[in-house]
């Protein structure tokens, strides 16, 4: 059977609004965006969208975005995150982790007090090579495609910030850290570069992500889990649009301001200490009881002027 019939004997989803944040356990061997098509069939949710992609050898915390969630992503995209990683030293690889090729190999003679002195160096603003083993793009083109090539292109350094990193555990070549690091640091770049500080080399052998921002992957479901379960019992997973924003300040609005915020208008805000942005909530009535919280309108900018103006709307919220 060639894959057009296999396609052709698969069902067909009815697919459905579905609006909210899922914090799934992405195992490893597969792509952020597979898991995404995966948990989105599950929930038959019409549109959504994963923030910060796991390489297909990493697994743990990845939050998916349904519907509205997804105007919501961004806050996500710039969270800080941490990571529990496994290093072996004495082995440099071409793609820096563990499904990579071997090119160097040395011997280890590292103890305890070295690997502490060195770690040193590693915490807070460090900058850091991007490896051409990555999705950014350099005239266009992501430079893993280079790197498939045997092409190497020169990569500025970035600024990263590592705020923690401990050691859990450190016995002969293997090293298992604890990293909790800024946007846009490459752990498998972290963990080369400090085996070539150490003087014997390094590649990532695991990758475990543990928290995104002010989520954990204590509150995710294992993808597998997820699938498993019946179809009314999946939505349940399904964490509110403003898990994303939990970490703004709130203000919520009488029906009259809400209306004028959900139709673009600036409101004089006065008297408050609350400036920058802020989440935006239409105050809960009498028609709101047995509801679990007001309306979400948004979120909204508290500027210097003491104006509080609409900058991502929830589509809808005016109800």
């Amino acid at each position: 059977m060639d894959a057009r019939s296999r396609g052709a004997d698969r069902p067909k989803v009815a697919w459905r609004p579905v609006h909210g944040v899922l914090l799934i356990d992405k195992p490893s061997g597969i792509t952020s965006t597979a898991a995404l098509a995966r948990a989105r069939r599950a929930l038959r949710a019409e549109k959504g969208g994963h923030t910060g992609t796991l390489d297909p050898m990493a697994s743990g915390l990845l939050p998916l975005c349904f519907g509205e969630a997804t105007k919501f992503a961004s806050d996500l995209l710039d969270a800080d995150k941490s990571y529990a990683a496994t290093v072996r030293l004495g082995i440099n690889t071409d793609t820096g982790d563990a499904e990579g090729q071997a090119v160097l190999t040395r011997d280890v003679a590292v103890d305890r007090a070295t690997l502490d002195r060195v770690l040193v160096d590693f915490r807070g603003p460090i900058e850091q090579v991007p490896p051409m083993y990555s999705a950014l793009k350099r005239d266009g083109r992501p430079l893993y495609d280079y790197a498939r090539q045997g092409i190497t292109v020169e990569r500025a350094a970035r600024a990263v910030t590592i705020h923690a990193l401990d050691v859990m555990a450190f016995e002969g070549t293997t090293l298992e850290i604890v990293v909790r690091c800024s946007k846009g640091t490459y752990i498998r770049t972290l963990a080369e570069d400090i085996g070539n500080r150490l003087g014997c080399g390094g590649h990532l052998i695991a990758l475990r992500r543990l928290t995104v921002g002010a989520l954990s992957l204590h509150a995710s479901t294992p993808l597998e889990a997820l699938e498993r379960l019946a179809p009314e019992e999946r939505d349940a997973h399904v964490l509110p649009i403003d898990t994303l924003i939990v970490g703004l300040p709130r203000i919520d609005l009488r029906d009259d301001l809400a209306r004028r915020f959900v139709e673009g208008q600036r409101l004089a805000w006065p008297g408050t200490a609350i400036q920058g942005r802020v989440r935006v909530y239409r105050e809960a009535g009498i028609e709101d009881a047995g509801r679990p919280d007001a309306c979400l309108l948004g979120t909204g900018l508290v500027g210097f002027d003491d104006r509080l103006a609409p900058v991502r709307l929830v589509a809808n919220s005016s109800r």
